[in-house]
């Protein structure tokens, strides 16, 4: 059995030669006795590379002072003798000795040069880069190999003889003649920066006309949405609001350009507000249809804006007019060139004199009922959608040339009750249809 007196004698054996049992405890992690010798070699070499590496920024700080010194004394001895050159020069020039007055500017034009070299260096590098360099000084080589050539062709020679041989009056006048067209020219320089000017201040007002235009449609818009919805959403029938809103409308459409127009009707007509609705008799309300929308009648229903007279007279060429109820409306010799009235109705409505060149007709609704027994509008008698008497639109001398996809029901209607004129630009002719309006 071990002695416990031994094992601690063996114990503290241990600890003195530093074995696994350390004499006394350190805040240190534990290493072993290799790692120590390195971790104290790593601090030494660390603590000389810190040391060598300030006496080294020392001794370079002392060396960039002691360049700059340096710099700053050449500079100014180059000065001095740039101002000591200067001053031989003068002396040269008071004295009479050439070559005193030479020697003087020679030593001062090169010492200059060196001076200005040194700063003008990064100015250079900054205004041309590394690719601009080789074409400036290939530019500059250019002209003077083109120029020594032309010395070495005898160009100077030529031109003396002809400087000889030249009529110096001639020249004057022909002079004379180069400098009015250099006038003229310059005059007609003007004229075009002038109509340049113009332009460009015409196409601002153009674009500020249309940003003005376009916020007053906006606010037309709301201004009627907010007219005739009450706070339950549905659409009203007060005689005081219905007459503001023509009101507006009649205002807006004066004042606003055929595209302007356009939008205006697409507005009104997709919104139900030029389509004759059913409505209460009691409470004046639109009537639903059932499906979603609000129930039409066109024999006895209220719009909420009636066109009547607006529109007569009106330029909306080339205009999009598409899926828009006119309705009734006066379009009198109105302009409807090249317009989109693809499903449009135009039932009713007065299109006498007006022009529908090159207009599409794709669906466009001209009557109702059937085209045989179809008759235009009557100040005295009314419609009957049934029969279509009465429900069509009046075409009397109206020109329909160039009409796209026209239908031959809407031939037919042009051809009887458009007249005599009228049958001369309907395309496809009107042969074998009667002339129902007589005259």
């Amino acid at each position: 059995m071990n002695n416990p007196d031994n094992f601690r004698s063996n114990a503290s054996s241990y600890g003195d030669q530093g074995s696994y049992l350390p004499a006394a405890k350190s805040n240190k992690p534990h290493l072993d006795d290799a790692d120590d010798f390195a971790g104290e070699s790593s601090i030494e070499k660390i603590d000389l590379s810190r040391q060598v590496s300030r006496s080294l920024s020392s001794e370079a700080v002392a060396m960039i002072k002691q360049d700059d010194g340096d710099a700053t004394k050449g500079q100014l001895l180059q000065t001095t003798i740039v101002l000591v050159a200067l001053a031989v020069m003068g002396i040269g020039f008071i004295i009479g000795i050439p070559w005193v007055s030479f020697a003087g500017a020679f030593v001062a034009a090169v010492i200059s040069i060196r001076l200005l070299v040194q700063p003008l260096l990064p100015i250079l590098r900054e205004l041309f880069t590394d690719n601009e360099t080789p074409i400036l000084i290939a530019s500059f080589g250019l002209i003077l190999a083109i120029l020594g050539l032309l010395n070495l062709a005898g160009l100077p020679q030529w031109l003396r003889y002809l400087y000889q041989l030249a009529d110096w009056n001639a020249v004057g006048a022909l002079g004379e003649v180069f400098g009015a067209l250099g006038q003229i020219l310059i005059a007609v320089l003007a004229v075009y920066i002038a109509w340049r000017q113009y332009v460009i201040s015409r196409n601002l007002t153009i674009q500020q006309n249309i940003i003005t235009q376009q916020q007053t449609i906006d606010s037309f818009f709301q201004g009627v949405s907010e007219l005739v919805l009450d706070e339950e959403g549905l659409l009203e029938d007060w005689p005081q609001e219905r007459a503001i809103a023509e009101g507006r409308t009649a205002a807006i459409l004066s004042s606003v350009d055929a595209s302007g127009k356009a939008k205006v009707i697409r507005f009104l007509s997709r919104a139900r507000l030029l389509t004759p609705l059913q409505r209460d008799s009691r409470l004046g309300r639109a009537i639903l249809d059932g499906t979603g929308g609000y129930a039409e009648d066109r024999m006895h229903g209220i719009r909420v804006i009636d066109l009547g007279v607006m529109l007569a007279g009106a330029d909306l060429s080339d205009t999009d007019l598409r899926w828009t109820d006119l309705s009734d409306a006066n379009i009198i010799r109105g302009k409807l060139m090249r317009c989109d009235l693809v499903k449009a109705n135009l039932s009713r409505s007065i299109l006498v004199g007006t022009d529908l060149r090159g207009a599409d007709m794709k669906g466009t609704r001209l009557f109702y009922g059937k085209v045989e027994t179809a008759s235009p509008r009557s100040r005295t008698e009314p419609p009957d959608y049934r029969s279509g008497a009465h429900t069509g639109a009046v075409i009397e001398d109206a020109s329909f040339a160039g009409a796209l996809n026209m239908s031959p029901e809407q031939r037919y209607y042009c051809c009887a009750w458009g007249g005599s004129k009228t049958r001369e630009t309907v395309p496809g002719g009107c042969e074998g249809i009667p002339n129902k309006l007589g005259r």
